[in-house]
């Protein structure tokens, strides 16, 4: 069929607002299967910085070689919708087919991994593995469909568009996923709902295909170079440099922000889906802005330098509201019983603080494409290489960030150099870009130098106004406004490679271990029985612990109470923050025996969990120090596969203790702690930790093999002269004997289970505990939840032996009536 060349354009053109929708369902489905895979191989390779940085970066990898190689090897004269919707496919069935190759693939990595260079290459070797053909096809998407429409300033303005598109659609995405797919469902489903978006955007690319001509352009080809473009002007080098600078501090931003919001929201997986859905929307505002303007600018370079020299102003702005107005906003969380309020809320503070630096970043990349654009350009290579440099800058960003910038020098300072680093990406265009002289009545030269020493003078006044993290934000996270002028001293404040740490002290001398924006352990009597009561039950109740893990260090207090056992002989201490172990050392001494130069005690920087999954070594005790489940990956450390692994790493008559917490929680989610771990220890049971009579936190304990718990050769132990520190170490807490211990029976698991019938089982396929705990992350309902508990508590016969003397002194103990009533 001939078509006429306006018949071409204006057949064409027609179908290009179709074509944004579908940019649309490809970029949710990119954030849905983003979201996923991450979820998926940091079961296996951890959830530590690195991890995740290894992860990041193969992700962002793959997606700029994508852009790269398709305008490379794909012809143009192949039909960019065809060629478009062949790619949504690929994603479609490598997203399907990766739900079977991850298990498989981290499993051989399990067995294989360790730490150290070969381990860290080996996490990369398998991010690659799973996420580079993807990825590839994801990032070759806008290359591909770039090649319909001209290289002039409408055509580079619909590429922007469909950038915007996209982006909007990874909100879609984010936000989907998080709040609905993966806390209903599971990850199955989401990869099922995202491979669908990709069949149906592929469908009716397909369609299109049949109906529209190739190339909007009516342009032909060069015969004799099918795919040639004209050579890089003078200054696009500039240009690229600049955009990969914008991709650095944009990601850079990304981690940082998230991390300290994280403190200021808390930091549960809800939150990190709003601040992303709140980074991509001002993406993809600034994206569509930009794109309007593209159409009719004659400069875009210029606007381009000035949109980087405005990011300077818009760093400022979200370091003084990070650091100094948000945590102090008169906001008392703990009024609201409804999560979604303070959801809203979130979102709102989300938008106010960190939205205007994502608008100019995302208005930065239709502009550097109009900056280099060229007519008779292959538009996929122009899209191509300006993506690239995008992203490699926010491969570097992100890296820099996470692993480096933070731990090294702070927060403060790494939000200084990104300012710094926009301010010369910005000077270094202006200055290439503004005319020495122009025949119009103003003279550009002068208005042009007095433009630049204004903006360098006001970005050096902003670099000097970024301001520290504030101390009572990392001790006090979200509750910072409410503990304002009554925290006490707080003398320490550091920020790690995984998390910030504080160390307080209040007016009455209780020491304060902070982390998360929280009180995570202190030398309160409450927590200090928690914590002693998880570390001396792991070595008791076996007859001989002479191996113990302890997954997490915290205060170093449940860790301590291990390691005073005469009978250890070796402690391995599992944590994930390479700061906690110095910090405690040095302030927590006193309390946790000085653990962390113990001879008999190793510490091992890594996640508990990769740790436990990539270790040979076997123990005769299992324990973890007290662990939030609503803090966004640490519900891996409750799942059913997880406990199996717990379980298969002890030696005979091992034993297992875990914390659960009842404060800040629902009973859904206490139920689903509790029926995960029973469900792998059917013969497990609870040891109840009450405050002031009401429910605060609890003790699972569960064994490899049902034995019963001789309480007369427990006394004998801690009664021998050996045994005197531990003996001291339990009378400190209120506790002087075995039936003592003992008698904080709660429930065992045959007694909870009318109670746990609807409990919410957490797999590593749907991590659903931390959707669950996420919703309770304001309530106070420990009371309630734990006399439930209490309503099946009955004496445990065949649980406990010993001396009819002993059994009826512990019997006695169930004959008390319940301290409260709920």
């Amino acid at each position: 069929m001939t078509i006429e060349p306006s018949q071409n354009r204006h057949l064409a053109e027609q179908w290009l607002p179709v074509l944004l929708l579908l940019f649309v369902g490809s970029g949710c489905a990119a954030l849905i299967y983003e979201i996923v895979w991450f979820q998926l191989l940091e079961l296996y390779i951890g959830s530590s910085t690195i991890s995740v940085g290894v992860l990041l970066g193969t992700f962002m990898g793959g997606m700029c070689l994508g852009s790269l190689l398709l305008p490379r090897v794909v012809s143009a004269r192949q039909h960019p919708l065809r060629v478009y919707a062949f790619l949504e496919i690929g994603i479609g069935v490598f997203g399907l087919l990766l739900l079977v190759i991850m298990p498989v693939v981290g499993r051989i990595y399990t067995s294989w991994g360790g730490y150290g260079i070969t381990g860290f290459l080996l996490r990369g070797f398998v991010a690659a593995v799973c996420l580079l053909p993807p990825t590839l096809a994801m990032g070759a998407t806008l290359p591909a469909i770039a090649r319909w429409v001209e290289t002039t300033p409408k055509g580079v303005s619909w590429l922007g568009f469909f950038y915007a598109g996209n982006i909007a659609g990874a909100v879609c995405g984010s936000l989907l996923a998080g709040f609905y797919l993966l806390r209903v469902y599971d990850m199955v489903t989401a990869t099922f709902v995202a491979a669908g978006l990709n069949a149906v955007v592929a469908a009716i690319g397909l369609a299109l295909a049949v109906i529209t001509p190739a190339r909007l352009t009516s342009e032909p080809l060069a015969p004799s170079v099918p795919d040639a473009s004209p050579a890089p002007q003078s200054g696009d080098v500039i240009v690229y440099i600049a955009i990969a600078v914008s991709g650095f501090t944009a990601l850079a931003g990304e981690v940082i922000w998230t991390r300290m919001l994280g403190l200021v929201f808390g930091a549960t997986v809800y939150t990190f889906s709003i601040i992303l859905a709140v980074f991509l929307i001002g993406l993809g505002i600034g994206s569509s802005l930009g794109s309007i303007v593209a159409r009719t600018v004659t400069r875009p370079r210029l606007l381009f330098g000035w949109c980087q020299v405005l990011v300077v102003g818009a760093i400022a702005w979200t370091a003084y509201m990070l650091s100094n107005s948000l945590p102090y906003w008169p906001i008392n969380l703990t009024l609201s019983t409804n999560i979604r309020y303070n959801f809203h809320l979130d979102l709102a503070r989300a938008i106010w603080t960190i939205l205007p630096a994502p608008i100019l970043w995302g208005a930065s990349f239709p502009l550097a494409l109009a900056s280099v654009a060229t007519r008779g350009q292959d538009a996929g290579r122009l899209v191509g290489g300006v993506y690239a440099a995008n992203t490699v800058g926010a491969i570097v960003g992100s890296v820099f960030a996470s692993l480096l910038l933070v731990a090294w020098i702070g927060s403060q300072h790494a939000q200084q150099v990104m300012m710094i680093l926009s301010a010369l990406a910005g000077m270094l265009l202006l200055t290439v870009s503004w005319p020495a002289t122009e025949q119009k009545t103003l003279d550009l030269g002068m208005a042009g130098n007095a433009a630049l020493i204004g903006a360098l003078v006001l970005s050096g006044w902003l670099l000097m106004t970024v301001p520290p993290i504030p101390g009572i934000l990392v001790a006090y996270g979200r509750y910072a406004a409410t503990w304002a002028g009554q925290v006490g001293d707080i003398f320490y404040v550091g920020e790690g490679l995984n998390s910030s740490v504080a160390v307080s002290r209040l007016g009455n001398g209780v020491l304060n271990y902070h982390n998360a924006g929280k009180i995570q352990a202190s030398s309160q009597p409450q927590d200090m029985r928690l914590q002693r009561m998880l570390g001396h039950a792991t070595t008791l109740i076996p007859d001989s612990p002479k191996r113990v893990l302890v997954i997490g260090c915290g205060a170093g207090v449940t860790a301590g109470a291990v390691s005073i056992d005469p009978a250890l002989e070796r402690e391995t201490i599992a944590e994930i923050e390479p700061l906690v172990p110095e910090v405690v050392s040095t302030h927590f001494g006193e309390h946790n025996f000085n653990v962390i130069k113990n001879p008999k005690v190793r510490v091992q920087i890594d996640d508990g969990r990769h740790f436990l999954l990539t270790t040979r070594e076997k123990f005769d005790g299992i324990t973890s120090d007290p662990l939030d489940p609503w803090v966004r990956g640490a519900a891996a450390l409750y799942t059913k596969e997880f406990f199996e692994a717990v379980k298969a790493h002890l030696n005979p008559g091992g034993v297992v203790t875990l914390f659960v917490q009842l404060y800040e929680s629902t009973p859904s989610a206490v139920k689903s702690e509790i029926g995960t771990f029973f469900e792998v220890f059917p013969n497990g049971f609870i040891l109840g930790n009450p405050h002031e009579g009401k429910g605060y936190d609890t003790v699972l304990v569960g064994q490899l093999e049902p034995r019963p718990i001789n309480l007369d050769e427990i006394q004998q132990r801690l009664q021998r002269p050996e045994y005197a520190p531990v003996a001291q170490s339990l009378s400190q807490i209120g506790i002087n004997s075995a039936v003592e211990l003992f008698a904080n029976y709660a429930a065992s698991a045959s007694d909870l289970k009318p109670w746990l019938a609807d409990a919410s089982i957490n797999r590593d396929s749907n991590l659903r505990l931390q959707y669950l705990a996420g919703l309770g992350l304001n309530l106070y309902r420990g009371e309630f939840i734990y006399s439930e508990i209490l309503r099946y508590r009955r004496f445990p016969e065949g649980l406990f032996i010993g001396s009819e003397e002993t059994l009826s002194r512990l019997r006695s103990t169930f004959d008390r009536p319940l301290e409260f009533e709920p």
